[in-house]
């Protein structure tokens, strides 16, 4: 998965010495804080920081998480998404706010779904979008990751949704077969070599099996596009993520399987998704 984050706080100190008092600082202080250790968005973030104290310990224990580099949806223990709160966990993949558009993608091409799948699923953020947007789907979901499976059973936990542990679709109840209408897998696709670069957030704060995607970052996905006709329905479509550099061999990853290909863009989110539809 790409680089995820906007930002990368650099260490500080303590930025309120003497915040242990009956209450809260000013929003100023927090901004000046959040803005002295590097956070591009201070002011949303302090808003956000602010919303989740009841006391000065509180919002002190929040910034200092904060400022020396924790994401901001695990120091807050969730992420929006679609306008849903998604709980994350340390060491679960944070959702990004550009895989809202595979999942706009997905419901034009099938906004009467009746069975969704969310692969490589993460925290189950995509799963929980499309649950709550399509007219109460059959929806599954699918990690290797234990900690992931754990964080996704909770976010779908509304739409009654499945989720399991295993490789790819080794996971997938064989019913499952030629009956999927929406087939989400956002899977790693940084080249092992590029990891490195990633912001301190992803390096240090997310597992390298939600980032590494192999030698030209593509590994997964050809995997999934190979394997993914034998379980949509007739229809059905296959939504990958993937960057504007690794679109044309996606596309045609998808096109050697035996897809229908396309690749959809959005130019304000740096987004580039692959629509792959079995005929």
């Amino acid at each position: 998965m790409p680089p995820p984050f906007p930002a990368s706080p650099s260490p500080s100190p303590s930025p309120f010495p003497s915040l242990f008092s009956a209450s809260l600082p000013s929003r100023d202080s927090v901004v000046a804080a959040l803005r002295a250790a590097g956070c591009v968005f201070a002011e949303d973030e302090a808003a956000l920081l602010l919303n989740a104290s009841r006391t000065a310990a509180e919002l002190t224990a929040l910034v200092e998480r904060r400022v020396t580099g924790l994401p901001l949806e695990l120091v807050l223990g969730w992420a929006d998404f679609r306008g849903l709160r998604i709980a994350v966990a340390p060491g679960v993949f944070v959702p990004r706010r550009r895989t809202e558009f595979l999942v706009s993608k997905a419901l034009a091409h099938a906004p009467h779904a009746n069975v969704v799948v969310d692969l490589c699923c993460g925290s189950g953020a995509v799963g929980a979008a499309l649950a709550a947007a399509l007219d109460r789907p059959e929806v599954h979901a699918a990690d290797v990751d234990p900690a992931a499976v754990r964080c996704a059973r909770g976010n779908l936990a509304d739409a009654g949704g499945r989720v399991y542990a295993g490789d790819l679709f080794d996971a997938l109840p064989d019913a499952l077969r030629g009956r999927v209408d929406i087939l989400a897998a956002n899977v790693p696709y940084v080249p092992s070599g590029e990891v490195a670069l990633l912001p301190a957030e992803a390096r240090e704060h997310e597992p390298l099996v939600a980032l590494d995607g192999g030698s030209d970052g593509l590994d997964v996905l050809r995997r999934v596009a190979a394997a993914a006709p034998g379980w949509l329905a007739p229809g059905g479509c296959l939504l990958v993520e993937t960057s504007e550099r690794q679109a044309a061999d996606a596309v045609d990853a998808f096109t050697r399987a035996g897809l229908t290909t396309r690749l959809a863009v959005c130019e304000d989110l740096y987004a580039h998704v692959v629509i792959g539809v079995r005929d």
